[in-house]
């Protein structure tokens, strides 16, 4: 039985879901002492953060991805790559290395594989790993331009990427096949150019959310992973706000954390139901103030 009252027998192949979806938010800025963080929530509540565990060293501008079994984090520390597992509290281990060393990247997943794009530089550079197993992440493919501080989301067999900035910000959606490996394609673009936004999904619908293009964005937005196309109007969150972490049940999107003004990190939440479309509802508060955060979950879009 673990620490929120649900039993699971599932194994790190992500084979067997757990009775309860949990979002995640691990590391972040501002803070030292507390962005080794993870906190963690059940998504079909309301209430604030508990906190999970920490991570083996101190995590800015991470990118978390996720099976049902195990939680992997990386870009925020150099190389690293950091994994817990979900059904357990408790501080997490390294995993492997990523084949570049830079933070502010992006990071998608479905039950076999996570997938993190882009990063500080910028960079195009695509990186896989099988999450069930440890070990260095392996080239993908690249992105249609060198972008930092994107956002992405998935479904079990397309992932997609989201906005970003080189010099300026950028307006891009593109996707990749996440079982195969190769390039990145064009799928359309957002309502406005944008830079650290959040990105949550179902296995259908794609939200992307918050961001930055010279001042802090509130719009919330959606595509149709299988498809290709330009966003759709959503709906606002409670506050304009950026560099905040995206987590998603098949039904829900929770946003968290981020910055509402200059670099001071703000702790609460709001979550949005994905089959509809409006505007955000307070969900509760993180443990701790903090932007640059990753978020993912046991349940998203890529493990429907």
């Amino acid at each position: 039985i673990n620490p929120f009252g649900w039993s699971s027998s599932s194994d790190a192949s992500g084979s067997v879901s757990p009775a309860a979806v949990l979002g995640f938010v691990v590391g972040g800025e501002r803070n030292l002492s507390v962005n080794n963080r993870i906190d963690s929530f059940i998504i079909a509540t309301t209430g604030s953060a508990t906190d999970y565990g920490n991570l083996t060293s101190s995590f800015t501008y991470t990118a978390s991805c996720a099976n049902t079994t195990r939680v992997l984090t990386g870009g925020g520390d150099g190389s690293v790559i950091d994994y817990f597992t979900v059904a357990t509290t408790g501080s997490a281990s390294n995993f492997g290395d990523m084949t570049i060393s830079v933070n502010q990247r992006s990071a998608l997943s479905n039950s076999t594989r996570g997938v993190w794009g882009g990063g500080f530089g910028p960079t195009n550079v695509i990186d896989y790993v099988t999450i069930a197993s440890t070990g260095d992440a392996t080239d993908f493919g690249d992105l249609t331009a060198s972008l930092k501080n994107l956002t992405a989301c998935s479904s079990p067999t397309r992932g997609v990427f989201a906005g970003g900035a080189t010099s300026t910000q950028s307006n891009v959606i593109q996707y990749i096949t996440i079982a195969s490996t190769g390039n990145a394609t064009d799928f359309g673009d957002l309502l406005e150019a944008n830079n650290s936004l959040a990105g949550c999904s179902n296995s259908t619908r794609g939200l992307f959310a918050g961001g930055y293009n010279g001042s802090n964005i509130n719009r919330i937005q959606y595509i149709t992973i299988a498809s290709t196309g330009n966003a759709t109007d959503f709906g606002d969150l409670i506050v304009a706000r950026r560099s905040l972490a995206g987590s998603s049940s098949s039904t829900r999107g929770v946003f968290s954390g981020g910055t509402v003004t200059g670099s001071d990190p703000v702790n609460d939440m709001g979550y949005v139901t994905i089959a509809s479309a409006g505007n955000a509802t307070d969900f509760g508060n993180l443990t701790r103030y903090g932007y640059g955060v990753g978020g993912t979950s046991s349940g998203h879009g890529g493990l429907s």
